[in-house]
């Protein structure tokens, strides 16, 4: 039986890329980088990758897919599964191949630092500690051995976490990252140096690994010849996405993995590189093609699916000014009147003004007010914006709210299924302890501490006398922890236990309890869909749900609201409308990210990143004037800001310039009655001196 070709859809550029290694180029076994633009089908192009080479016998078993997001990976196994299906004539109530090397970098880490923990030193048991642990613990250490005590400001817990953090993703010198990005913190350099120590001691104390472990460990792993050559022989296939993100562990993990290069694809786009602050370096795209033993074969996706092409030649003349790139330029079947607008406007309460009423066009010219989105470089640029919608009643929602796991709610439940899988883990222990009524941080700690002297914690936990007001709590707690250490306990009985044991704290420490008990059953419901309380754990520390109650329902009440969101944060997202704030000498570049050509280089990418969200309308904001708030304690103050460096002359061709409010300045001039003046200032000031 003849099935249809499966590639069908995909343009030739895709073709190729999905193809690499099969059917007619069956012998090149060279590692494969797809450079694929913006709005240019990557996923579905890595998708097609991945059932192809299903299709032609790859086992996917033997397959590593690595992505940003499990929903990312889960969205990139939908789709390969769909094609398959296709390809295979199978029917669509049939059980497609899974990929269970599916994830993101850090859940695979956890994952093969687990199966190997006895071979490298670790506990199998270990929890990991998000962002928020992490600080605490390292607070925790620096009280310890004194620098909460210094007669000068020693850095805070958050910042120290944040140098850690960078040393150890960059694989830069701490002197180095003190120079370039804490400069402020550099006479600290020594004691910054004993407190790291200190903290690496107190995770091993503890059994807890956190984020940065998750790749060094792995990266140390693979550094050893032996163990790298065992587990990427596990592996015939690595694929990852969004390269352009990575930092430099995981090049070197990849490399240590497959050092010929063979069956490895990466796909992303060097313009769309923007997270340096987190550890990520463009240079692993820009070297990627000579890295291995054998050179890469490029694959250049330029054909775009999202924007017009008067969009696009303004987004290209940008980029292309760039230092060092992989050349592509992107294209559509989009034809389109309508060129990007660079909006002059007096000031930050104009350019308020303008979007709303453009907004408000937008939305009566059939345009949904979700259709459109706000963007911006840092999250204090649509404070007036902010202020001007809610005058006139137009919704909004702006990303970065609370996150799920950052609630008190869901940190205490999470907390009590930690400290039953690792007693050793003091974070979770101490907060655990604490919602005892009666039991406070001495307490605590008088318990901790015994269970860290202990040969046995478990058996330390259930001898604890707690004080006599805390008696009975504290007995209900101890029976709940000894049934989370029954080996017959089939999850997620153990989160249903937690949450029996936890939701009448609720009605103590919280008034909104009924608001915050929708979001611990939703916790629950989540359990149910992972094999163990150490998947659990692990994958949702990692990769945790955005806000709180993000699947309860709609953000807001209204039928339709207005996306408003950093540039950041906005990546891999698309509008039919977008307008860019403050798009100024100041803001975008920020006067925070000027100091060196690379910080320059990824601010020009953060243009490009925001202008080519734009499907239809693009809109770019240019205030004469903004408010800047005065670090040194002096106040606001206004500056007067030029056009962004990053769109030269030459470049406005591909513009359409518009000055706001000319027009209404014209109209309102024309009606207004001369008036006689009331008084003569200049006469009453000569007759002062008579």
């Amino acid at each position: 039986m003849q099935y249809p070709d499966p590639l069908e859809s995909l343009n030739p550029q895709q073709r190729e890329a999905a193809t690499h290694g099969t059917g007619e180029t069956a012998g090149d076994t060279r590692p494969l980088l797809v450079i694929a633009g913006a709005g240019s089908g990557k996923t579905n192009t890595l998708a097609h990758r991945v059932a192809n080479l299903i299709r032609h016998g790859a086992d996917p078993q033997r397959m590593m897919l690595l992505t940003f997001s499990r929903r990312a990976a889960q969205e990139m196994e939908r789709r390969a599964g769909s094609v398959l299906q296709k390809a295979l004539g199978l029917a669509g109530t049939q059980q497609m191949p899974n990929l269970p090397w599916s994830g993101t970098f850090h859940a695979i880490g956890a994952r093969l630092l687990r199966e190997y923990a006895p071979r490298i030193g670790l506990e199998e048991n270990f929890t990991i500690h998000d962002r928020g642990d992490a600080e605490d613990l390292i607070g925790m250490v620096r009280h310890e051995i004194g620098f909460s005590d210094t007669k000068k400001r020693f850095p805070l817990k958050g910042t120290c976490l944040g140098i850690y953090s960078r040393v150890m993703n960059t694989r830069e010198p701490l002197h180095l990252v003190l120079q370039s990005v804490y400069p402020w913190c550099t006479q600290w350099e020594d004691e910054l140096k004993k407190l790291f120590g200190a903290y690496v001691e107190a995770k091993q104390q503890q059994n807890v690994l956190d984020y940065d472990d998750l790749l060094a460990f792995w990266a140390d792993m693979v550094a050893e010849p032996t163990l790298a050559e065992e587990i990427g022989a596990r592996f015939d296939h690595l694929l990852v996405d969004e390269y352009q993100d990575t930092n430099r562990l995981q090049a070197e993990i990849l490399l240590a993995m497959k050092p010929t290069g063979q069956g490895v694809t990466v796909v992303g786009d060097d313009a769309q590189s923007i997270y340096a602050f987190r550890g990520a370096t463009v240079r692993n795209i820009l070297d990627f093609p000579r890295q291995f033993t054998q050179e890469a074969r490029i694959v250049t996706l330029e054909r775009n699916y999202r924007s017009t092409q008067p969009i696009l030649d303004a987004s290209n003349a940008v980029i292309a000014a760039a230092r060092e790139r992989h050349a592509k330029d992107l294209f559509t079947d989009k034809a389109s009147s309508n060129r990007a607008q660079l909006v002059l406007v007096p000031d930050e309460a104009q350019q308020a003004r303008w979007v709303a009423d453009q907004v408000l066009r937008q939305r009566e010219a059939g345009s949904t007010l979700k259709a459109q989105s706000v963007l911006f470089r840092a999250s204090h640029h649509s404070a007036a914006l902010e202020l001007e919608l809610a005058r006139r009643n137009i919704p909004f929602v702006k990303f970065g709210g609370l996150k799920f796991l950052e609630a008190a709610h869901i940190k205490d439940v999470m907390a009590v299924l930690r400290f039953a899988h690792n007693p050793r883990g003091r974070m979770a222990g101490f907060r655990v302890a604490q919602l005892v009524p009666g039991i406070g941080a001495a307490t605590a700690t008088r318990l901790l501490d015994a269970m860290a002297e202990a040969s046995d914690p478990h058996q330390a936990l259930q001898a604890f006398e707690p004080p006599a007001a805390a008696k009975a709590e504290w007995t209900r707690l101890a029976a709940l922890l000894a049934q989370l250490q029954e080996p017959g306990l089939a999850w997620p009985a153990d989160m249903e236990l937690a949450k029996t044991w936890y939701l009448p704290m609720l009605e103590r420490m919280h008034d909104d309890a009924q608001v915050r008990k929708l979001d611990v059953e939703q916790l629950a419901r989540l359990a149910a869909g992972y094999a163990s309380r150490e998947r659990f754990l692990t994958e949702l520390t990692l990769d945790p749900p955005e806000v709180t109650s993000d699947q309860s329902g709609p953000p807001l009440r209204d039928e339709d609201y207005l996306i408003l969101s950093t540039i950041h944060s906005a990546k891999g997202q698309e509008w039919k409308a977008v307008h860019v704030l403050n798009v100024v000498d100041g803001c975008i570049p920020s006067d925070m990210a000027t100091g060196t050509t690379e910080e320059l280089e990824e601010e020009r990418r953060l243009l490009y990143v925001a202008m080519t969200r734009a499907k239809e309308h693009l809109h770019l904001l240019v205030p004469q004037r903004f408010y800047v708030s005065q670090q040194a304690g002096g106040g606001d103050r206004h500056v007067y800001a030029g056009r962004t460096r990053f769109i030269t002359e030459a470049m406005l061709a591909h513009f359409e310039q518009l000055a706001w409010p000319q027009a209404d300045a014209a109209h309102a001039g024309a009606h207004a009655q001369p008036q006689a003046p009331v008084m003569q200032v200049r006469a009453r000031a000569r007759a002062a001196w008579r």
